[in-house]
């Protein structure tokens, strides 16, 4: 079932169209069947980004779920931009159930998802668009019953006007669904716009108050009559299976309902969170280890190290000629670098809610791939996907965790609410969970080698990738791993903008039973710490400043150049420091968004402390320039703390880590003082919630190595061998 979905066709242009219909008594816009004939309080083929009710709330139904990353506030952006509505009478809501509708138009339109940084470039013209039309039908209405020209109504803050009429966008709504749509719209010239490229001096972010103040449901605050809590029991090890258990004295403990086994584990099912916790403490399980993974992390890695010094098994790059460029090399440089398994550690541990009532599922979580996880739902019910509700909630961070193809917590909801007859239940994961629960970023290590001329050139550069794959043996791998490169283990290392004569990039895929996901900024989160900090080492060999020398390979890539420029600009790069203050540089592109970051740091003991941060960066158009800065802030600190503390362990296959006591992320007393400078741009926006990650790792490197000499090749930082 899930494949069926993967092979869908993109919605086409002249089987779909824009349109209206009466919506309850109001007007509901966004994407109908060419030709269909859409009947209020019917069976309706229509189904809309935008709905006004009577009343004058207008609710916008997001193709993209909001993990914090602000998306539901860019989409409003975009769609009010057009629309003219009154702020405080918008909504935004999840939207799902329909992939031609909501799919995600930067993944072909096949699937809704919500990842890779894409939501605002994937919504940027569609709900434009779904805002114009709303706004022309209601104009329409008015015109007709004022007996007026349209082109002299005006619309401000959710009323229409013309003279001294006025109507609020409610009245008018039903009399605008009961007319026929414009054929087209015309959409504001960027000189129009009111809101999109606007900071929060002119909008702020029509949300913040309900986050602010703890109004904001979460699936934690899901509440339905008799709602049960479960916990989860997994495998200590990956791949291993339940033998056999017994809960005998779980169930005799008050509050408990029930202790259940599913394809993932066992199911503790009590009234309340704390009751399951102490009934879990008295399952005892026997696990079935025939398949699971049972090395350590330094086995993997010295495994990973051996496979790195031998030919990759395949070829991501190669071009020109690099046995010619490393013989006329003056000088060859090699490093190898180590990356370990990282967790996503959002805020929010994993979650879900299911109820399976009269043949009909509801989910309410995460949802951040609605289709893959209403499709996995129903294969779990023994239901069709169409009995399937997805309610998808806002989430305390995500990071690609909840972009899981197997959709986990979702069939662990589902299976354990159809164990127990179908009642609701929420599966809870605790942090320890969370943590050991699987999907990780990979571990990797990288070899590089590279030569330089007499002048300090590049002659030939060779990298070697090895590490797992994410995507191998999903339905993601058809369209993401060619001649056994799998895309996400070398983006941003098998394609570099700077000019190089001769470059070879390989990869070795390696198979471990560590299950592993995109993690945020993906491949990029270690190919761009080992590309940016080799190149500082060829940078210091050839005796050349580090931005100049990154410059001069830049002349085919002026936007790269750009932004390099601008970051070096704003932190005043070449002038003198305060003593003891040293500065590191590096340069990565990712999701379309080129961003350059220069760092300053000191010394405290043996470790960085990063004092200030200038990024500089090109994503198109800002929309939510204010909601830019924040995720660049947001994925710096995120970022940095990976580098400087983060790290998982296996002990032969079981993780060590379980809490923020063992598994470090920064602290707030960590957080450098970042200063972030958007490129005006007239292009299409590009992805701004990861692009911020890649660059501040190599560039705390760089800035550490001139303070100390020392070069850090195996992360995180605060590693014992790195003292």
């Amino acid at each position: 079932m899930l494949k069926t979905l993967f092979e869908t066709a993109s919605p086409s242009r002249r089987g779909f169209l824009m349109g209206a219909t009466a919506f309850a008594g109001g007007l509901m816009v966004g994407l109908a069947p060419r030709g269909a004939v859409a009947q209020a309080g019917g069976q309706n083929p229509f189904q809309g980004y935008v709905a006004i009710a009577p009343d004058g709330v207008v609710t916008i139904y997001s193709a993209h779920m909001d993990m914090g990353q602000g998306i539901y506030h860019g989409i409003a952006t975009l769609l009010n931009e057009e629309l003219g509505a009154d702020w405080r009478q918008i909504r935004v809501e999840g939207g799902s159930g329909n992939p031609k509708l909501f799919g995600n138009l930067a993944w072909g339109g096949v699937m809704q998802g919500t990842g890779g940084s894409t939501g605002t470039g994937s919504s940027f013209e569609r709900y434009r668009r779904a805002g114009a039309l709303a706004r022309q039908m209601l104009v329409n209405a008015a015109a007709a019953e004022w007996k007026v020209p349209a082109a002299e109504i005006k619309i401000e803050n959710g009323t229409l006007s013309h003279g001294a009429r006025k109507a609020g966008f409610g009245e008018f709504a039903a009399k605008a669904a009961a007319l026929p749509p414009p054929a087209d719209v015309k959409l504001k010239d960027a000189s129009e716009w009111r809101y999109i490229g606007k900071d929060r001096a002119v909008l702020g972010k029509f949300d913040s108050r309900a986050k602010s103040t703890g109004r904001q449901d979460y699936t934690i605050d899901v509440k339905l009559p008799g709602l049960l809590t479960a916990v989860m029991i997994h495998p200590p090890r990956f791949g291993a299976k339940v033998k056999s258990f017994d809960a005998a004295k779980a169930k005799a403990m008050k509050g408990v309902v029930d202790v259940v086994q599913i394809p993932r584990g066992i199911a503790v099912v009590a009234d309340n969170m704390w009751r399951a916790l102490k009934a879990r403490e008295a399952v005892s399980v026997q696990w079935d280890e025939t398949g699971a993974e049972t090395r350590s992390s330094s086995d993997l890695m010295a495994s990973y190290r051996a496979a790195a010094a031998q030919p990759g098994k395949a070829i991501a790059t190669d071009k020109g000629d690099l046995t010619k460029g490393f013989a006329s090399a003056a000088k060859v440089l090699e490093a190898t670098y180590e990356f370990p398994y990282l967790a996503h550690a959002a805020l929010e541990p994993l979650n879900a809610v299911a109820r399976i009532e009269n043949g009909v599922v509801e989910v309410w979580g995460g949802h951040q791939m609605p289709d893959v996880y209403q499709m996995a739902a129903a294969q779990v019910a023994g239901v069709t996907p169409d009995k399937v509700k997805m309610h998808v909630m806002k989430t305390g961070g995500g990071f690609g965790r909840r972009a899981v193809i197997d959709a986990d917590i979702i069939t662990e909801a589902v299976g354990v609410s159809k164990a127990i007859g179908g009642k609701p239940v929420r599966v809870q994961w605790t942090r320890e969970d969370d943590t050991r629960g699987g999907r990780y970023r990979p571990a990797y290590v990288h070899r590089l080698k590279a030569g330089l001329d007499a002048s300090g050139n590049i002659t030939a550069w060779q990298n070697h990738v090895v590490g797992q794959s994410i995507v191998a043996g999903t339905p993601f791998a058809a369209g993401m791993v060619k001649n056994g490169v799998d895309a996400t283990s070398v983006e941003g290392a098998q394609h570099l903008p700077y000019a190089l004569p001769a470059m070879k990039v390989e990869l070795t895929t390696t198979d471990v039973g560590v299950p592993v996901l995109w993690w945020r900024a993906v491949g990029s989160t270690h190919t761009a710490y080992a590309v940016e900090a080799f190149l500082d080492e060829l940078a210091e060999a050839a005796g050349k400043d580090p931005v100049e020398f990154r410059l001069a390979m830049l002349k085919d890539s002026p936007r790269h150049a750009q932004v390099l420029k601008l970051a070096a600009e704003k932190a005043d790069w070449g002038k003198p420091l305060p003593a003891g203050r040293f500065r590191g540089v590096a340069l990565a592109e990712s999701f379309g968004t080129v961003v350059a970051q220069v760092v300053e740091v000191s010394v405290q003991g043996k470790a960085p402390r990063v004092h200030r941060v200038v990024c500089a960066l090109d994503c198109g158009i800002a929309v939510n320039p204010d909601n830019v800065r924040a995720q660049i802030e947001g994925g710096i600190g995120f970022g940095l703390g990976a580098i400087l503390k983060s790290k998982l362990t296996l002990d032969k296959g079981a993780i060590v880590e379980g809490n923020f006591d063992t598994y470090e992320v920064l602290r707030m007393e960590d957080m450098p003082q970042v200063e972030v400078h958007i490129l005006p741009s007239t292009n299409k926006p590009s992805g701004v919630g990861e692009p911020g990650v890649p660059p501040i790792g190599p560039a705390v490197a760089n800035a550490f190595y001139a303070a100390t000499k020392r070069r850090i090749r195996a992360l995180p930082f605060n590693r014992p061998e790195n003292a």
